[in-house]
């Protein structure tokens, strides 16, 4: 078994049920996401619409790719064919166009609604006022090919843990709250390789891990 593999290992026994890993791939060779693949991961991330739809075209057909970057409106169009999840949707107007891009091809596209928790000023996302604002607009209800299904957020980077616990339970609180207006919110998409678990303590259904699965970024 090689280190990819082995570290994958390691953290599938550290998740438990219920919680998606998405293995964030950005960067990294074809080869090593293959061996991450045989080892039976099946849910990629990446953060730039060209490099995916690079890895699309030549990998296995049933990998779920997810699009965890900031996405520009006018590169929707090639990742439209084949994304399963969009986690960083911040505006009602890349929404609308997530959703025209969608009909072109016939297909209901998933997203997540950022939500900004963290304190520096480089995040994008949304406040908690302009999340609820969005989700109830009669305009993002008449949008019928895309489906919103949760909310994402990125903690501080920061080695302060109670900050980042403080900003994990922002959102968390956010997301109760919503759940019970939309029960169609199933996806708290909160955790990276660093704070991982803490996001799972705090109740992350989705966890984007990187570093800890490939090594370092190339």
């Amino acid at each position: 078994m090689n280190s990819i593999q082995e570290n994958l290992q390691n953290i599938n026994k550290s998740i438990p049920e219920g919680v998606t890993l998405v293995a964030v791939s950005k960067t990294k060779p074809i080869a090593d996401l293959m061996l991450a693949y045989d080892a039976g991961q099946r849910v990629f991330g990446e953060n730039k619409i060209q490099e995916m739809v690079e890895k699309w075209e030549q990998m296995p057909k049933d990998i779920r790719w997810h699009m965890i970057g900031h996405v520009q409106t006018n590169k929707v169009k090639y990742m439209a064919p084949f994304v399963d999840l969009i986690h960083a949707v911040d505006s009602i107007k890349l929404l609308k166009e997530i959703d025209k891009q969608a009909k072109k091809h016939n297909r209901i596209i998933n997203c997540l609604l950022q939500v900004k928790i963290a304190e520096e000023d480089s995040k994008f996302g949304l406040s908690n006022e302009e999340t609820e604002i969005l989700l109830a607009s009669e305009e993002v209800n008449n949008l019928s090919n895309v489906h919103i299904q949760g909310l994402m957020g990125m903690a501080t980077f920061t080695s302060n843990n109670q900050q980042i616990e403080t900003e994990f339970e922002k959102i968390k609180t956010l997301f109760n709250q919503l759940k019970t207006k939309y029960p169609e919110l199933k996806t708290l998409s909160i955790g990276m390789s660093g704070d991982y678990k803490t996001a799972i303590d705090t109740g992350s259904t989705m966890i984007r891990i990187g570093s800890s699965i490939f090594g370092t970024r190339n």
